[in-house]
């Protein structure tokens, strides 16, 4: 038999997964009597919760929002997921850095045992992304913490590694073999930096991609990763550079567009404002011919100011791109009505 409090509990977890929920199903799931549900929605409400009951011959309740924050109910995974996106706010640079602290330490202060343990052999660096760099690969946490686990203890890690191709059974290729250094989020998605044994050279694998594989292998001496800066290492990988974080390709133009089009879209690009319908920009790319390319999507003039690789790159882009339309521009053949 529950108690009053562990019951109370379960009401309002129930009321927290769904928008609205009939009386009679309520009681039936805590197998109570409506007037003991009755009860213990009214010993909610007391407690802060904004709970709304309808009418009807299916009435029940609805958990809404309310003027102030009552004592939240999470559970295990929803836990460990607030405590991971508030360790990642403690480095946005968006000025909530101290508050996004304090409340992890609320939060890890009042966690179960089972669940600190887990939180704290989560260790990552976060990596600010870019505006409209944010992906959505879902990782489970159980994933996450054997990889950072592994690379706390210096573990040589086992894992199969999925491809980009859809379908392919990232089993029926030999299990990868890392020494394991940091679990890094940056953009919306993890990864694994580490030291592949058989290429023997640093990599960073997608983390939604891995599937460790037990036991851990033997322990190894960790490596310094190029610059000594995970961060800064990553984010040069990000550009196509090996350790200096910039972009290999740098370049220079005048854009015929207001600088007010420009910089929403301009990503980690300076911009200055040369007038009403002109500005410069000063941007990077991992190669010149992509540098150029991307500069197309302003869908304007553009006067390059330097240097002459990207002039060379818009010369041969135009070649290609006339070849393609000239390939495509035979006799076009009209369908009768």
């Amino acid at each position: 038999m529950t108690t009053p409090t562990s019951r109370l509990l379960d009401l309002l977890s129930l009321l927290q997964a769904r928008r609205d929920w009939p009386g009679a199903v309520l009681a039936e799931r805590l197998n109570v009597s409506h007037r003991t549900v009755r009860r213990d929605v009214d010993r909610l409400r007391a407690m802060g919760y904004n709970i709304h009951a309808t009418m009807g011959p299916d009435g029940g309740y609805r958990l809404d929002a309310g003027s102030e924050l009552p004592p939240l109910l999470f559970d295990d995974e929803q836990v460990i997921a607030l405590a991971v996106a508030l360790q990642a706010a403690t480095i946005t640079g968006a000025g909530i850095e101290e508050a996004a602290m304090r409340a992890l330490t609320t939060v890890r202060q009042v966690m179960p045992s089972r669940l600190r343990h887990r939180l704290d052999a989560l260790a990552f660096t976060a990596i600010p992304g870019q505006p409209g760099d944010a992906a959505s690969d879902s990782v489970s946490p159980d994933v996450l913490v054997a990889l950072s686990a592994a690379a706390r203890a210096h573990e040589v890690l086992r894992f199969d590694y999925a491809s980009r191709r859809s379908g392919d059974d990232p089993r029926s290729a030999p299990p990868r073999r890392v020494e394991p250094h940091h679990l890094v989020t940056s953009r919306g998605r993890w990864y694994l930096v580490a030291w592949d044994l058989e290429l023997d050279d640093w990599r960073i694998f997608r983390a939604d991609r891995v599937s460790p594989r037990t036991p851990t292998g033997p322990r190894f001496a960790p490596r310094e990763v190029p610059g000594g800066d995970v961060a800064e290492f990553v984010s040069a990988r990000f550009k196509g550079s090996d350790q200096i974080n910039r972009w290999p390709c740098n370049g220079k133009v005048v854009l015929h567009r207001p600088a007010g089009d420009v910089l929403p879209f301009a990503g980690d690009g300076i911009v200055e404002d040369l007038g009403p319908e002109r500005c410069s920009l000063e941007v990077g790319s991992w190669s010149w011919i992509a540098l150029a390319a991307s500069l197309n999507r302003f869908d304007t003039e553009i006067d390059v100011i330097g240097p002459p690789e990207l002039t060379a790159a818009f010369t041969l882009l135009a070649a290609r791109n006339a070849s393609t339309a000239a390939r495509e521009s035979g006799p076009q053949v009209r369908s009768r009505p």
